[in-house]
Formats: C-alpha cells, structure tokens, sequence
C-alpha cells in the first residue's frame, strides 16, 4: 500500500484524491490545500493538514504537488527528505538554482515529472542520453482564455481577437515564468531531453480563438543526417477541453497513471 500527500485541491487534486481513495493499492496520508475552507467537508479532517512543514505525518511515500510552482521552490527539498516527490508543476525547474538544488536533495528519494501532455518522453530522453538529439520544438495551441500568463505575453494575449498569434517562440527556460500553469508539458520536454535541457529546448506559444474544443501540443524531434537525410519526428497530440481550462481532459487520466508509476527508481529525476 502506497500513501500518498496531495498538495493542492483545485480540480486536479480533486480528480487525484478522489481516485486515491478508491484504488486499491493507494491510500491517502494527507491533503493541503492553501485554502483550508475548501477542504472542509469535503475531504475526512483527519486528512487536513495544515502546515507543509509537517508533511511527513501519516508517513507518506508519496508527495504529489499540483497546486503551484511557489509551492516546490519553498518545499520541495523538504519533500524529498521525507518522501519521493511528484511534481505536477515543472515549470519551477526552469530556475536553475532550484533545479540545482532538488538535484541534491533528492539523494534518497526521487524526484518525479509526469510526462501530463508529452508525447513520446521517453524517446527524447534515448535520444538525448545517447547524443543524437539535435533539436527539439514543443509548441502549444490553446484557445485565449486557456491561458493563464504573466508580462507581456499577458498583454499580447488579451490583443487576441480573430486570428491565430504566436506569442512566443524560444528557450522553455525564459517562457515558464510567464506561463507557469500552461507550459509543464514543455518542461517536461526540457526535463527529458537532458542534453538541451531548458535553454536548448525551443517553445512555441500560440493563441487561436478558434480552439474552442482543443489544446493542440505538437513535438519536433530532430537527429543526426545521415546520407543528407535528417532524422525527423512530429506528433500532434489533440486533447479534447471545455473552453477556458486550462487543463485538458485527457491529462487528468494520465496524471494518474504517471503516480501508479512513482517509486522504485531510487535517488534522481525520473520521467513517468
């Protein structure tokens, strides 16, 4: 039996919590929240905790953050000394102290990245520890509401108003702070491609009025040319949600599996 802390009860943690409790090799240690309130009668009282300073009550094995990147820069050492630690918000990496640090906490436990909308981690990570990843491109279409953004790309998005616009186009290390709830599928390309990382991996921003159904993340891979032929891989990945939210429907589900998948890979960051 696996237990689990749950940092964070917006509707990911809901949907998390929820299946925590129903699966049979899950239990839950805790829940919270920065808002107390909404946890009240909602989740059993013995499950509130109150102060992220205590979170190795009930002994978990497991702490999943999915409420803020704030939240892993204040704690996540904390969290690794106590449990291995899935971090839903990845964006927080892109600091590169922080990145740095987490690194050397986690030395008996592991640090977690759900791949959430990458398609294809794993190979970019191959691809990446053999030497042959050249170039990498993640580039996220969403409709102008689905975007929660910070600076400029604030200004530039509320501008939006028939056509498609990219917003952004460079270093995933420079864009997460300006969309630190929107970009964790970028990051979790830069996490993986170890040798680009942050500052080599390339991220596209684009806001289309017409998505009113979708948020579209397409991948570009490039290798080694061989013979003058460039290897080449696109994904487009479709995923299906209601207009302005910022998480897609299918992500919700894959969030899940990648928590069945934590544990058992030892000290170090681990795509799952």
């Amino acid at each position: 039996m696996v237990k689990v802390g749950v940092v964070g009860y917006g509707h990911l943690g809901q949907f998390l919590v929820e299946r925590i409790v129903a699966h049979p090799g899950l239990e839950l240690a805790w829940v919270w929240n920065r808002s107390t309130a909404a946890l009240e009668g909602q989740v059993d009282s013995k499950f509130i905790l109150t102060d992220l300073d205590k979170c190795d009550t009930n002994n978990p094995d497991v702490i999943v953050e999915v409420a803020h990147p704030d939240v892993t820069r204040q704690f996540g050492a904390k969290f690794l000394s106590v449990a291995d630690f899935f971090i839903g918000s990845p964006t927080a990496l892109a600091d590169k102290t922080l990145e740095d640090n987490l690194k050397a906490a986690a030395k008996s436990h592991g640090l977690y990245i759900p791949s959430g909308a990458l398609w294809g981690g794993e190979d970019i990570r191959k691809m990446a520890e053999r030497g042959t990843l050249t170039s990498l491109m993640v580039t996220m279409k969403k409709h102008p509401q689905a975007f929660k953004l910070n600076g400029y790309l604030k200004d530039k998005n509320a501008a939006v108003t028939k056509d498609a616009v990219e917003l952004y186009r460079g270093p995933v290390r420079e864009l997460c702070p300006l969309a630190p709830n929107n970009v964790n599928t970028m990051a979790a390309a830069a996490v993986a491609a170890t040798n680009l990382g942050f500052d080599g991996t390339v991220g596209r921003l684009v806001s289309d009025p017409d998505l009113t159904d979708w948020h579209i993340v397409e991948v570009e891979v490039e290798g080694p040319t061989i013979r003058g032929n460039k290897f080449q891989v696109k994904t487009v990945r479709m995923n299906p949600a209601d207009p302005g939210v910022v998480t897609g429907s299918a992500t919700y589900g894959s969030f899940l599996s990648s928590l069945l998948k934590v544990g058992g890979k030892g000290p170090g960051f681990h795509l799952c």
